[in-house]
């Protein structure tokens, strides 16, 4: 049995005022060889696959060695929609498709019976236009083409949220290419986008390779960060890109997103818990991967909004906080 997921705010309370272990570490239970899951990434050459390549080595080479194969897949939306249909174990997905997935809303056409290990990293929205463009703000891009995210993708969720907020809908509308990194940035290359919209860790190196060839401008997102927030919640945040990177002279605010490692609910707790054992024995290796400056803490990583935290991640927290 894998026991009802538990809210965060319920760990919590548990945790901090003294509840009953759950399944904690040296049980009977936790005897026999691990079962082998399968973890929903991303497209290859981004921060999703680099991190489930990066898990899986690593929960090869740790005890207590679980069994971790990732997959290529579309990002969020896709890995999502794979848990559901139980074709895959383990996903990592931005928060806001996970939210949506959770409560049936679009994308989605039912919920997604989901459940949370942690928050590891934040995305941070990139937005970006050659320098030497007509493009200067938001507003600028009204008709214009923007890449933004491949189909199945997280990024692609939060572009649609980020015009609708900026009024770029209707007679404003942008002209929406859904394409991935990759082809992203060969379309700004190319002069076929006049933007491109990217969620991701900072820096990404396929963006960091396209400002040493041309000059970038990354627009700021400071109005629009507050206006997601008040339409959907605090799934978004107002973080900022450090000056220095991408070539950068000052910092740049924009949108912060989280990024969930989940579970279907059906994975025994002792799998969930030896996966997050790994990932916070590792996590240095892991978010090296992904971005840059990013710390691991349990107060951090159990913060997953409105998911449900899977019962072996409950067991994994509780022996943490004793």
């Amino acid at each position: 049995m894998t026991g009802r997921p538990v809210s965060r705010r319920g760990l919590l309370r548990a945790a901090l005022l003294g509840g009953p272990a759950l399944g904690l570490p040296g049980c009977a239970c936790d005897d026999g060889p691990h079962r082998r899951l399968t973890l929903a990434t991303g497209a290859p050459g981004g921060p999703y696959h680099a991190f489930g390549q990066a898990l899986a080595e690593q929960a090869a080479r740790t005890a207590p060695h679980p069994r971790v194969a990732p997959i290529a897949t579309a990002a969020s939306v896709d890995n999502l929609r794979r848990l559901g249909a139980g074709s895959a174990d383990l996903a990592i997905a931005m928060a806001d498709a996970a939210e949506q997935a959770l409560h049936g809303n679009a994308p989605f056409t039912a919920p997604a019976d989901v459940t949370a290990l942690a928050r590891v990293y934040v995305n941070y929205t990139h937005l970006l236009v050659p320098a030497d463009g007509p493009v200067r703000s938001v507003a600028d891009l009204a008709g214009r083409p923007v890449a933004t995210g491949a189909t199945g993708s997280g990024a692609q969720v939060l572009a649609g949220r980020l015009l609708r907020v900026a009024g770029l809908t209707g007679g404003r509308a942008v002209r929406e290419q859904r394409l991935g990194l990759a082809e992203s940035v060969a379309a700004l290359r190319r002069g076929t986008v006049d933007a491109v919209v990217w969620a991701g860790g900072v820096p990404t190196p396929a963006l960091s390779a396209l400002a040493r060839e041309i000059p970038l401008r990354f627009l700021s997102l400071t109005a629009e960060a507050e206006a997601l927030r008040e339409a959907y919640g605090p799934v978004y945040t107002a973080v900022t890109l450090p000056a220095g990177v991408y070539g950068l002279t000052r910092p740049v605010t924009t949108i912060g997103v989280g990024n969930y490692l989940l579970a279907r609910p059906e994975v025994p707790a002792r799998e969930a818990r030896d996966v997050l054992r790994v990932v916070f024995d590792r996590w240095r290796v892991l978010l090296r991967e992904v971005t840059a400056g990013a710390r691991l803490e349990p107060r951090f990583a159990v913060a997953t909004g409105d998911l449900p935290l899977h019962p072996g991640a409950v067991a994994y927290y509780r022996s943490v906080y004793g």
